[in-house]
């Protein structure tokens, strides 16, 4: 897990790198006859940081952090549930 959390943290700053595209900015060329180069490569760079950021889910998500907290709701739910019974029985009787 350690050489993954790296391998994303040195995507990361690539990306954020890349994401400082000052050789566009004086670029007056089209893509596909009317899109200007900066657009297309945000475009393009867009694309590639969501695909990023889903892998960084699929891979760094804390899914034994998420279970627990699960858990706990189911635990505190089915509390609630028991006290809403004595509570309906107490009134009952």
């Amino acid at each position: 897990m350690k050489s993954t959390s790296t391998v994303l943290v040195v995507v990361f700053i690539v990306l954020a790198i890349l994401h400082q595209d000052q050789w566009n900015w004086d670029n007056a060329d089209l893509v596909f006859g009317f899109m200007p180069v900066g657009l297309a490569y945000h475009a393009a760079y867009s694309v590639a940081a969501a695909i990023f950021w889903a892998i960084v889910l699929k891979l760094a998500w804390p899914a034994a952090l998420e279970n627990w907290a699960d858990s706990e709701e189911d635990g505190a739910k089915e509390d609630a549930k028991e006290d809403a019974k004595e509570d309906a029985d107490s009134s009952a009787s």
